[in-house]
C-alpha cells in the first residue's frame, strides 16, 4: 500500500506542476506545452494503472473476508454442535443424579445407578474438556495470523 500512496503522491504532484504550467501555457513555447501535455498524459496512464490496481486489490480483499467470514460460520457451527452435546450430556447427568437421590433416600443404594451416573458424567467431562479445546483451538487459529503479522512488521521495522 505505501507504493500506492507513493504513486499517488507523484501523480498529485505532477498535476499540480501541469496546472503551473497551463496557467503559464500563453507565455510559454510550443515545445514546453507538448512536454506539459505528454507528462499529464503519462500521469493520467499512471492513475488508470494506479486504478486497476486497487480494484484489484479490492476483489482480492472481499475475496479473503468472504473466505474468512465462511470459515468463521464452520468453525462456530462445529463449537455450536459440542456445546449442544455438552448440553445433552448435561441433562443426562441431573436425571442420573437425581434418580440416585431418589434411590439414596428410599435407602435403596443402586449400584447400576450408581455406575450410569458415573458414566454420565465422565462422558460430560470428555464433552466440556473437547469443547473446551475447540474453543481454545479458535483462539489460536485466531491469534496465530495476528502474531506472525506483528513479527513480520518488528522483523521489517515496521514497513511493509
Amino acid at each position: 500500500m505505501s507504493e500506492i500512496d507513493e504513486l499517488q503522491r507523484r501523480i498529485m504532484s505532477a498535476m499540480d506542476r501541469v496546472a503551473q504550467g497551463l496557467d503559464g501555457l500563453n507565455a510559454a513555447d510550443p515545445a514546453e506545452a507538448d512536454a506539459l501535455r505528454q507528462e499529464l498524459a503519462d500521469e493520467k496512464s499512471v492513475n488508470a494503472d494506479l486504478k486497476e490496481r486497487i480494484d484489484a486489490l479490492s476483489a482480492q480483499h472481499e475475496k479473503i473476508l468472504h473466505d474468512a467470514e465462511a470459515k468463521i460460520e464452520a468453525k462456530m457451527a462445529d463449537l455450536d454442535s459440542q456445546l449442544q452435546k455438552l448440553r445433552s450430556i448435561n441433562a443426562q447427568l441431573v436425571e442420573a443424579c437425581d434418580a440416585l437421590r431418589s434411590a439414596n433416600a428410599e435407602g435403596v443404594g443402586d449400584p447400576h445407578l450408581i455406575n450410569k451416573s458415573m458414566m454420565t458424567e465422565l462422558e460430560a467431562v470428555r464433552a466440556m474438556r473437547s469443547a473446551e479445546m475447540a474453543e481454545a483451538g479458535e483462539i489460536i487459529a485466531a491469534l496465530t495470523p495476528m502474531l506472525e503479522d506483528a513479527a513480520s512488521a518488528g522483523s521489517t521495522g515496521g514497513v511493509q
